[in-house]
């Protein structure tokens, strides 16, 4: 199983980036999927998931309503919309596959290591 995050960049505030997480030997729709970021100095937070069936979704508070998880079955990928991007979103970004399958609870202790190498996001003020 692997993943590989790109799609990020460098962007002022208020702009937008859409980050892509490709996946292999497994399907975007086998498992729910989680986005995650790692400020410098910070621990890695948990920021989006969505489940394997329906598109249900969860965002933490800080991204809700800017934010936006996606995934197509057929490129078998998940996205990440970023809108209205703010400094403290600056962090590299990670996609996980999560078996807590409806993203219910602490689904972010339910995702599975698989070694992506990240993304980075970087917002200027």
């Amino acid at each position: 199983m692997q993943v590989a995050e790109s799609g990020g960049g460098e962007v002022q505030a208020g702009g937008s980036l859409r980050l892509s997480c490709t996946v292999s030997g497994f399907t975007v729709d086998e498992y729910a999927m989680g986005w995650f970021r790692q400020a410098p100095g910070k621990e890695r937070e948990a920021i989006s998931c969505i489940i394997s069936t329906f598109d249900r979704t969860y965002y933490q508070d800080s991204v809700k309503g800017r934010f936006t998880i996606s995934r197509d079955n057929d490129k078998n990928t998940l996205y990440l919309q970023m809108n209205s991007l703010k400094p403290e979103d600056t962090a590299m970004y990670y996609c996980a596959p999560v078996t807590r399958l409806d993203c219910s609870g602490s689904w972010w202790d339910h995702a599975l290591q698989v070694g992506g190498q990240g993304t980075p996001v970087t917002v200027s003020s």
